[in-house]
């Protein structure tokens, strides 16, 4: 039941006020080892209220649903009203603000407005001018409400007509500071030779970073620190992002830097240095004990688990708060509930990454994802995120390469915004095709030649892969990592292969998000709440 002040309806014209929910402004911090395509992209909501740039001035306006709009049952007196494309287009109605969509907008198709309906209490239309004015400003400034395409001619052509579009921002490189490392995790595909970078080829890579950025219009760069186990070459991280700095100064870009470790490694004085230059710090972890360690060992063949426990422990109490990366296996799936209680124990940023298989890894047939397997372990996993829902913000890493806390048209940056530096400053397209260089450092625009080549990788839209087309979810989806599908299927240019796994977690991540809006409804630092 609703609480009484949110079903006043005592006023003098006998309406009800009208509640939405709407996450507030805040990035997810999650960081992984991959190229993400929350990193670049962000919807730039238009100031005007006519988002709709074919609409005439004075025009009577009709609205309806924007496409991919997803009405989901939230609580008994609750609804989650999505896009998926568009940024930030999440909200949480009352009954009445749900009636209100349901009254202002075009009949949708029958399995959308059915659970709308279905919560039309005694408040019912007409409603309130003001209130009707207000949903409207509040629908179209989320995404969520467009004009009818009686009212906009482009609508025919462009069925996201008005929708505020996502941007690229930020231009994204992988230094590949050592092929080193310490660890020999089971789905590694490095071979770890002695390799190292040298600081005159990673200052090469940062200057041909900014180049690109400069040439391209990025307005930030990111850079990732990476190996190989990057803490083998910490001077090095230090030196090249003093020299970073200076170079984000002189041009007048922003700057975001991370480094991707394994955390065995970790100090208290480097933790310390992290923190005063700004950097964030990665650290894979898999499970808790044996499932961490059925992953990632030693060299010699010893569990890594209780070092990294205690490097990130170690990092929390320098002041440093440790984004932690967990891959998913069919072999660690079933401690995915115990390792989630851990990491939100401790108020930790986090990504759930699927095991992604390899040249090198192939062998290990008892990793390859099983589909009942994961998707029992997601789902206990997130009976835990339930019972435990953490005030940061988990959509854009809980779900393998999809991000559902934004829109966007390619699964991550490969092909569109990311360079990978490799050790010898050769240019690759993703970390995983590090041996498959494009071009080099030395380039006036390594990205231009990136984005040209048509031999290697190709990270096509979500809009040319069959069986994505017509699919509610596939501007939160992308439709997979395109090196999988391409393994699994010797095509770029279709769905994921893990596509069943994604489509029976998506509502249920999406019920968690609901769920915790209305947790920290009264917490304005979590929540924008709106009454009309």
């Amino acid at each position: 039941m609703l609480a009484q002040h949110d079903m006043d309806c005592g006023g003098s014209d006998g309406a009800c006020a009208s509640i939405m929910l709407v996450p507030s402004p805040r990035s997810d911090e999650h960081e992984d080892n991959c190229a993400c395509a929350g990193e670049y992209l962000r919807a730039r909501a238009r100031d005007n209220e006519d988002d709709c740039a074919c609409a005439t001035e004075n025009q009577a306006i009709a609205w309806q649903l924007a496409p991919q709009t997803i009405f989901q049952p939230l609580t008994t007196d609750k609804v989650l009203l999505a896009n998926p494309a568009v940024d930030g287009s999440l909200m949480v109605l009352d009954r009445q603000a749900a009636a209100l969509f349901a009254a202002l907008t075009a009949p949708p198709p029958e399995s959308n407005c059915a659970p709308a309906s279905r919560l039309v209490n005694d408040c019912a239309p007409p409603f309130p001018a003001e209130q009707v004015r207000g949903l409207t400003r509040q629908g179209q400034r989320m995404g969520l409400l467009v004009q009818a395409e009686s009212n906009c001619a482009c609508a025919a052509t462009d069925p996201t007509c008005g929708l505020p579009r996502a941007v690229p921002v930020a231009l994204t490189a992988w230094l590949h500071l050592t092929d080193r490392c310490n660890l020999r995790c089971d789905y590694c595909y490095l071979p770890h030779v002695r390799e190292d970078m040298s600081p005159g080829t990673g200052r090469a890579a940062i200057d041909a970073t900014f180049r690109s950025a400069i040439a391209n219009g990025f307005e930030q760069v990111k850079l990732k620190y990476a190996g190989g186990e990057p803490l083998l070459r910490f001077p090095l991280i230090m030196e090249l992002h003093q020299y970073a700095q200076k170079q984000a100064e002189e041009h007048g870009l922003g700057l975001e830097g991370v480094v991707l470790s394994n955390g065995t490694l970790l100090t208290g004085s480097m933790a310390s240095t992290l923190c005063a230059l700004g950097l964030r710090l990665m650290i894979s972890l898999d499970g808790l004990g044996a499932y961490h360690d059925a992953h990632r060992r030693y060299a010699g063949g010893r569990g890594s688990f209780a070092d990294v426990a205690e490097a990130v422990d170690l990092a929390l109490a320098h002041g440093l708060t440790p984004s932690i990366s967990v891959t998913v296996s069919s072999r660690t799936a079933e401690g995915l509930a115990d390792v989630m209680a851990w990491i939100l124990a401790r108020e930790l940023p986090f990504s759930l990454n699927f095991y992604r298989e390899n040249d090198l890894s192939a062998s290990h047939e008892d990793m390859r994802l099983d589909e009942q397997k994961i998707i029992a372990g997601m789902l206990a996993a997130f009976k835990v995120i339930e019972e435990n829902l953490p005030r940061r913000p988990f959509l854009g890493g809980i779900i393998d390469r999809a991000d559902l806390s934004i829109g966007h048209t390619h699964t991550c940056g490969v092909g569109q915004n990311y360079l990978v530096f490799d050790q010898n400053g050769q240019v690759a397209k993703c970390q995983m095709l590090i041996r498959k260089p494009v071009t080099d450092a030395h380039a006036a625009d390594a990205l231009a030649l990136v984005r040209a080549d048509r031999l290697g990788v190709q990270n096509v839209s979500v809009d040319e892969k069959e069986g994505c087309r017509d699919c509610p979810w596939k501007y939160w989806c992308a439709g997979g990592c395109p090196l999988a599908t391409y393994r699994a299927t010797g095509r770029y240019d279709v769905k994921s292969p893990n596509c069943n796994i994604y489509r029976a977690l998506f509502p249920a991540a999406l019920r968690l998000e609901g769920l915790r809006l209305l947790k920290y409804q009264d917490d304005p630092e979590v929540v924008e709440k709106i009454v009309i």
